[in-house]
């Protein structure tokens, strides 16, 4: 028994080892790092050189619960308030009717692709209906992938938070086809959402206030802290689902309360939850690889690359499109956003489920999920950063590196201290003054300390000490980093850079070209704000009279702190523009260009209608004159004119009456323009 447990301890240290160092590779060739951690398992498993026998479905579950629970966890204590604000209201849509509808058509194709019943259909579209926050979170955060801050909080958000609603439906799905299902299946859907979701909602909510009252009062070693927090998360997940609540929604609701709140130590808790993150999800990964067996995906690979491709080419796009059609996200952003719907773990995790359960159709779904997820992840994971790159939707990065530790004050929630090391062509290696609320309290120089008032001016290299509120440390990670890739480019930016608050008469003046006089007063940051819709991001541009305004430096309230001036405007280069994904506004313009032309054209019908009956009615009153009354007088000439002109404006059509058009002189000759007959 002890060597048993020797072996075990030994072969999963070396499956994480060797997931950990092939993670470079990962980072080489681009390819998605959670999908080498999959083949790690699966080239242990029993198809595989290593061997390993594994079969504990029930196992395997419990160690993915654990593991995703805490990923939740992480997940929401990561996502800033500011980040909810902006994309509750879309990210809430998708992971709710976005599963709902993915769910639906997935389940379609499923019933036609494997012949299975209906409810069993309906579960495999459960279980590939959301997407992966682990892969998500790794390939915009690591991946380096600079998005405009609606577009990648939208990302984030919802897929730290459509996990609940899968595993939801999963599992309610599972207990109808065990319990064979009911009268009405839509009302026990409802009714089983509602509590789930509500509790999980409710005591995630509490959990974390739970959570934060407690770090704050209670006096605890410091290394004990993270500890702590990571056992609450983890009972929050257990009491919310034994009670009946979704367990994943309540941590990450609790996270998402903790992380925003001023909790003592969170800056270690957040350092641990990092490491422990990364083992869940290399823990996560390496053990469903090992479950699979490769040899017996043969039946399934063709139905199962089938469902990817609908899952990502038309679910997933059907999805996202209908959710965000009312929030008025570009095509490209839409795009994008459609996309980046990685199938994970997750998707694995849950088709553990009907195995555990007994549902007869488990295996065949475990080995299809299986086949979709290393679909997706080959093929929407190695493309991520050039599809950002073929829509356009890449934006400049607001700063570039940057070395920072933070180390919180014991007892104080609300200062820590931030050590920079300062870039060489950073601000203030430049000349820049740090702000008086970030005074340095200690400099490090070439080994020695010194106090800022004999240091003299900061220098590169330098290690620059700060106390400060975590808030503002974003504002200062821009005066220590690096130059941002592209920052000084001057196609990008503009030839010169004023304030915000210049005036662009001054600048009309300066640079001679003309300038509205309603704007004459108005500064340049007023213009952009008028003029450029929505908020505004780094290189943003607009013409004004003979030169372009651009958006040059901004705070993280979108506010515009720097305009660059570029004299020569350049020829815009046409942005890609996909048929695809028209918002609301736009449809809303289709349906009235639409109704306009059938106005039109309905109004040229009846014109030519009309036109032709006149001629019709002149034509036999010509005739009438030649052949039949040759010396008819001037008086019976005008006489049968103003017949034609009566019988005209009374012609049906398709036995309808039409309205009497306007008189046209050019098309019906009056009396006037008849030549009379002698």
């Amino acid at each position: 028994m002890i060597e048993s447990m020797n072996l075990v301890i030994l072969i999963a240290s070396i499956l994480v080892v060797v997931a950990v160092f092939t993670s470079l590779v990962s980072f080489r060739v681009g390819a998605p790092l959670l999908l080498v951690f999959l083949f790690v398992g699966l080239a242990a498993g029993e198809d595989g050189i290593g061997g390993i026998m594994f079969d504990n479905a029930p196992l395997a579950y419990f160690i993915g619960s654990i593991a995703l629970a805490l990923i939740l966890f992480d997940s929401g204590f990561e996502t800033q308030l500011r980040t909810l604000k902006i994309a509750a209201g879309p990210s809430l849509v998708l992971a709710t009717f976005g599963v709902l509808i993915t769910t639906g058509v997935i389940g379609g194709v499923t019933w036609l692709v494997l012949d299975v019943p209906w409810l069993v259909a309906l579960l495999f579209g459960a279980i590939v209906s959301s997407t992966d926050a682990a892969a998500v979170f790794f390939l915009l955060r690591v991946g380096g992938i600079n998005l405009r801050d609606r577009t990648r909080s939208t990302l984030e958000v919802e897929s730290g938070s459509n996990d609940p609603m899968a595993v939801f439906l999963t599992i309610s799905l599972v207990e109808l086809i065990i319990l064979g299902g009911g009268e009405n299946i839509a009302l026990e859907l409802l009714q089983r959402f509602i509590l789930q979701i509500g509790l999980g909602a409710i005591f995630g909510l509490a959990g974390g206030y739970a959570l934060v009252w407690m770090i704050n009062r209670v006096k605890l070693e410091p290394g004990l802290v993270p500890i702590i927090t990571m056992a609450l998360a983890l009972s929050l997940f257990g009491a919310t689902s034994i009670l009946g609540g979704s367990g994943f929604l309540a941590v990450y609701v609790a996270g998402l309360y903790a992380g925003n709140s001023n909790m003592k130590m969170s800056v270690g808790v957040r350092r641990f939850q990092h490491v422990t993150t990364w083992l869940a999800q290399i823990a996560m990964f390496v053990t469903l690889g090992l479950l699979a067996t490769p040899s017996e995906f043969g039946t399934v690979v063709l139905p199962g690359v089938i469902l990817a491709l609908v899952l990502v080419f038309v679910a997933r796009p059907v999805a996202v499109w209908l959710c965000l059609m009312f929030f008025n996200f570009s095509r490209n952003d839409t795009a994008f956003i459609s996309w980046v719907g990685l199938r994970g773990a997750v998707s694995i995790l849950l088709a553990i489920v009907p195995m555990v359960e007994g549902v007869p159709e488990g295996q065949l779904l475990f080995n299809t999920a299986f086949i979709v997820v290393i679909t997706s992840l080959l093929l929407q994971g190695w493309t991520i950063r050039r599809m950002a790159h073929w829509l356009g939707i890449i934006v400049p990065a607001r700063h570039g590196p940057v070395d920072r530790i933070d180390l919180e004050l014991p007892g104080n929630a609300n200062q820590e201290i931030v050590v920079y090391r300062v870039h060489e062509a950073s601000a203030v290696a430049t000349g820049h003054r740090i702000p008086r609320w970030a005074r340095p309290s200690l400099i490090l120089r070439d080994g020695a300390s010194l106090r800022p008032h004999s240091a003299g001016p900061v220098q590169g290299g330098d290690q620059v000490y700060i106390i400060t509120p975590p808030k503002h440390v974003e504002l200062l990670d821009q005066l220590f980093a690096g130059p941002a890739e592209g920052a000084n480019d001057v196609e990008l930016f503009g030839d010169f850079s004023f304030p915000a608050d210049t005036r662009i008469a001054d600048i009309g003046r300066l640079y001679g070209f003309a300038v509205d006089a309603d704007d004459t007063e108005r500064t340049v940051a007023e213009i952009l704000e008028r003029d450029l819709p929505g908020d505004l991001e780094l290189g943003d541009r607009m013409p004004y009279g003979t030169v372009e305004l651009i958006v040059r430096r901004t705070d993280d309230e979108h506010g515009v702190l720097e305009v660059g001036l570029a004299v020569e405007q350049q020829k815009a280069k046409p942005k890609r523009r996909i048929p695809i994904f028209q918002s609301r506004s736009e449809l809303l313009a289709i349906w009235k260009d639409w109704q306009k032309r059938k106005r039109a054209e309905k109004n040229a019908a009846l014109s030519d209608q009309t036109s032709s009956t006149a001629k019709q009615l002149d034509d036999g009153s010509d005739e009438a004159d030649v052949t039949e009354t040759p010396d008819v007088p001037d008086a019976s000439d005008d006489m049968i004119e103003d017949m034609a002109d009566d019988t005209a404006g009374d012609t049906p059509e398709d036995g309808a009456e039409t309205p009497e058009p306007e008189e046209d002189s050019s098309k019906k000759p009056g009396k006037a323009g008849r030549s009379k007959k002698s």
